[in-house]
């Protein structure tokens, strides 16, 4: 592979560490206006046949708590959610020792760009016994960050960005914290990330759906190729259009369920995976058993 593929690998769909161009928002013109498609009934049977499947994800139940006890304190609105969501009731079971902060959950995503889930844990488990607190981040020297990220790769890229995150919340903010997000809306917390240098769409989606309890729906590879095997986009579509188009047409209270389980579903189905890897490529599996999503239409 010659070194510009290598650079052109780093810098794709999974990755926002190059500087982002115009991003659009969920608030702009559709892109595909004349695309019906994914209606809600297709949203809630694509959710209900990957959970049947999968069951919920335990790696983001502790984050789906979050969102229902969110939605509980406003008035009306538990209610609806609970109906809505009551396939996934199990996942209130669900617990974790302690609740992640903004600026932690920034930095995980960061960290997991161009990366394996199990490198990226490791590099913020490794990065926190280094430095416990974000205060130990800030003082430290850039290449000591590196050090303790390495094992999740790209370490020089992501351990400039995430000193730059520390050093403009420290010069601007006076304080090491993104709890302030809570209290912005959708386009102000994009416009807010969007100073960050090497934060890009996808990161900005992610921050706004696990830790701001926002109702956006991000976009990475796995999403991305479902969605246009599945025929709810172009197959000339990019990313940026995608998540327009696809934040417009799911209903608010399916896209967190919806978006964990085919994220969930392009990791471990040997079907889908081969799409993700080879999208031009017609992958077959033995039956719809296999691969739920087979019995819809586009990939029938």
């Amino acid at each position: 592979m010659s070194k510009s593929q290598k650079r052109k690998r780093l810098h794709q769909d999974n990755g926002d560490l190059k500087s982002p161009a115009n991003k659009p928002t969920v608030n702009g013109d559709d892109p595909y206006p004349s695309l019906l498609r994914p209606t809600a009934d297709e949203c809630r049977d694509v959710r209900d046949a990957l959970l049947s499947l999968h069951g919920f994800p335990p790696e983001f139940a502790s984050y789906r708590r979050q969102r229902l006890q969110s939605f509980s304190a406003v008035d009306g609105h538990d209610a609806q959610y609970a109906v809505k969501s009551e396939p996934l009731d199990a996942a209130k079971e669900e617990k974790s020792e302690t609740e992640e902060s903004v600026l932690d959950g920034l930095v995980k995503i960061l960290l997991s760009q161009n990366t394996t889930e199990t490198n990226s844990q490791r590099a913020f488990a490794s990065l926190k016994a280094a430095f416990p607190k974000w205060e130990d981040v800030f003082a430290a020297e850039p290449k000591s960050i590196e050090n303790a990220i390495r094992c999740g790769g790209l370490a020089p890229k992501k351990a400039v960005c995430i000193k730059n995150i520390l050093s403009r919340l420290q010069n601007e903010r006076g304080s090491l914290c993104l709890e302030y997000l809570h209290g912005l809306t959708v386009e102000e917390v994009k416009t807010e990330l969007s100073h960050f240098k090497g934060i890009g769409p996808k990161t900005v989606s992610c921050v706004l759906m696990f830790n701001l309890q926002q109702n956006d729906f991000p976009v990475d590879t796995h999403v991305f190729e479902i969605a246009k095997a599945l025929g709810w986009v172009p197959k000339t579509a990019d990313r940026n259009k995608t998540y327009v188009h696809l934040n417009r047409r799911i209903p608010d209270e399916l896209k967190f369920d919806l978006n964990c389980l085919l994220y969930t579903h392009g990791k471990l189905c040997s079907n889908c995976k081969k799409n993700v890897a080879k999208p031009k490529a017609k992958a077959k599996v033995a039956s719809p058993d296999d691969c739920p999503l087979l019995g819809f239409s586009g990939l029938d």
